[in-house]
């Protein structure tokens, strides 16, 4: 990985952890708060990078990843923890950093 890529990627995790967050019982915990924005960022960059792609791909991605709850007494995966709104919101964040590439 270049070290544009490491820039891009952590610009990316910025503006994700600032405007994406988890809902749990009407809580919003942005992913910068939780750690996760920089591992969404890696593995949402490769979409980025391939061209186009659908917001199908990004809840793939998302399922992918795994939180722990309760101290690891439970896992889901991220994509069940954002909202749908949160996850276009993501989507046009995505378009939108893809544009400055």
């Amino acid at each position: 990985m270049s070290v544009l890529d490491t820039r891009n990627i952590e610009k990316l995790a910025a503006e994700i952890g600032e405007n994406i967050y988890i809902d749990i019982a009407k809580w919003h915990l942005y992913l910068a708060e939780a750690h996760l924005h920089t591992q969404l960022a890696e593995q949402l960059y490769p979409l980025l990078e391939k061209g186009d792609f659908t917001e199908s791909e990004v809840q793939q991605v998302l399922q992918k990843i795994y939180v722990n709850l309760g101290g690891g007494k439970q896992t889901t995966s991220l994509v069940n923890l954002i909202p749908n709104s949160g996850i276009q919101e993501l989507v046009r964040i995505l378009k939108d950093f893809q544009e400055e590439l």
